[in-house]
């Protein structure tokens, strides 16, 4: 640990950089403490926190322009991958997808206090066609207030955080051993969160094949669209589709038959959230609902594939 205090002297600006732009790509690994850290030894003279504050909204505005523009050029598809490779819940696309359009660019300026939020905003910014000029000055002004309240800390309560970091001095290598060990169990309950959160969504789901062939046997299924009302914004529903915007049935939906068969899709990760209308639907006597696998995009590929080929035909 006393390597890694000699580290932060010489070289605080370099490791200050490296962790944040690292933890805001997406890794589970906080850098918040490593600027609360920066900021008490800035007190002392070990750090120099204009540089510290510097380097730390470089690596924000870096990591958040990537995201932004990946956001731009492939849309939810990468708000799907960021959710596949998140250890947080795949619900926070459709959290965000709402708190973005609430607050639009504006929730930038916190996103970065929010976990999940800080790693999808952006893409999600671009996906929503946000322009440039716009998302680069409230992204600077989120990085300046996030970095300049982990300094800020560190500076105000410099006396106990010295008073940490000489323990951890005197500890050595055994610091090292603890630190690590916290950081194991931070991925590990992440990583059991996001389990159980798929458990608790674990239904069966309709293959899009099987609902081809519920439609030919003239079943006409009732479609639920259960995407959250930014999604719904930037893809058009199903022709016919209900549309269920979170809370309770609205009177449609209460409206129908209880043995018809009922299919809700979503286009987040997993079908999570049209697996939780879905699950609600069942706990409420509608047997029959189920969510569709791979939502509306699988929809989209199967039926306006067709829609294409049969205007070719026609047109030849």
């Amino acid at each position: 640990m006393a390597n890694l205090i000699l580290l932060l002297q010489e070289y605080g600006v370099l490791i200050v950089f490296g962790i944040v732009l690292v933890e805001q790509i997406g890794l589970p690994i906080p850098a918040f403490p490593i600027l609360i850290v920066a900021g008490a030894m800035s007190v002392d003279g070990d750090t120099h926190w204009p540089a510290v504050l510097g380097v730390a909204m470089i690596a924000c505005l870096i990591s958040d322009y990537f995201w932004f523009r990946a956001g731009r050029y492939y849309g939810k598809r990468i708000l799907k991958l960021l959710c596949k490779i998140s250890l947080s819940p795949d619900y926070c696309v459709s959290q965000t997808e709402d708190n973005f359009n609430r607050w639009g660019p504006k929730a930038l300026i916190v996103a970065k206090f929010i976990p999940g939020f800080n790693t999808i905003a952006p893409p999600l910014a671009g996906a929503m066609g946000t322009r440039t000029s716009v998302f680069l000055g409230f992204s600077v002004l989120g990085g300046l207030v996030w970095s300049g309240a982990g300094i800020a800390i560190g500076a105000f309560f410099h006396t106990s955080v010295d008073q940490v970091l000489d323990i951890l001095s005197t500890m050595g290598t055994t610091a090292l051993i603890v630190l690590g060990v916290l950081l194991l169990l931070f991925v590990s309950f992440k990583y059991v969160e996001r389990k159980r959160f798929h458990q608790s969504v674990d239904i069966e789901r309709i293959s899009i094949d099987d609902l081809k062939q519920l439609l030919e046997q003239g079943n006409e299924p009732v479609l639920i669209d259960a995407r959250s009302v930014t999604a719904q914004m930037l893809d058009p529903a199903v022709p016919g589709a209900l549309l269920f915007n979170g809370g309770d049935l609205n009177a449609e939906i209460v409206a129908l038959d209880k043995g018809r068969h009922i299919i809700v899709y979503c286009s987040c990760p997993n079908d999570v959230t049209a697996a939780h209308v879905a699950k609600s639907l069942i706990g409420q006597g509608y047997h029959r609902a189920r969510p569709l696998h791979g939502g509306l995009e699988a929809w989209n590929a199967a039926f306006r594939t067709e829609s294409l080929q049969e205007d070719n035909t026609a047109s030849a």
